[in-house]
């Protein structure tokens, strides 16, 4: 689990040098670094979203998006997340209003995406922990952005980052036998659309309930299983 505990250190290390900055910038330039990262969140997306290549793809992705939508929605993982970004900031005595958002869309943006999941894989079954070493150098930029934009919320991302991509590397020997190439790029361009999902939540006046999507990239793996 060596890459996972990096990633987990490098959120951390961005999350203290974005914070420290917080509040030292006027607020349109806040704003200005708030699109800049939006924008830069929803081409990540985009470029994901793409993996579909074909029509079946297309359908499969359609199929995932709704069946794991209402699985999230009865789980309430939302509002789980929530919950738990609002038990810590009460912890931590923090007033800031963006603690919730930071923590929330900062775990999103880091736990969906095939370098997550492809790396803790390789990193559990061949301890070759490259692939999530050039993600904690993205994470850990990220996280100074985000930090400076969200606050201090955006460090305690790396709990649920550590629990999700350690429990992969674990379990790396069963879940690489349902990984080949074509699930994998089912399973990449869902969780683009999610990703895509937080930028616009980031733009726009929208409340997209990400959290809930999320079990649509486990069911993307499930059905993509009897096609490809």
């Amino acid at each position: 689990m060596i890459g996972t505990i990096v990633n987990v250190v490098a959120i951390i290390v961005g999350s203290f040098l974005g914070f420290l900055v917080k509040g030292k910038l006027p607020e349109r330039f806040q704003n200005i670094v708030i699109q800049g990262i939006s924008l830069a969140v929803l081409i990540i997306g985009l470029q994901m979203a793409f993996s579909v290549e074909s029509t079946k793809g297309t359908l499969i992705v359609i199929f995932s998006l709704v069946i794991g939508g209402i699985i999230g929605e009865l789980l309430r993982i939302e509002s789980g997340l929530e919950a738990f970004g609002e038990k810590i900031q009460k912890r931590f005595g923090s007033e800031d209003g963006l603690f919730v958002q930071g923590f929330v869309q900062s775990s999103l943006i880091y736990c969906v995406g095939a370098m997550a999941i492809m790396g803790a894989i390789q990193d559990g079954l061949n301890n070759d922990p490259s692939i999530l070493f050039t993600k904690s150098l993205l994470d850990g930029t990220a996280s100074i952005a985000f930090s400076a934009t969200f606050g201090i919320g955006v460090l305690f991302s790396s709990i649920p980052v550590l629990f999700y991509q350690g429990s992969i590397s674990l379990l790396a020997s069963w879940a690489q036998t349902l990984l080949n190439q074509d699930v994998v790029a089912m399973m990449t361009a869902t969780g683009g659309l999610l990703i895509m999902a937080i930028a616009f939540n980031m733009l726009f006046d929208v409340k997209i309930k990400i959290g809930n999507l999320l079990p649509s990239i486990f069911v993307a793996i499930i059905i993509a299983q009897f096609f490809f």
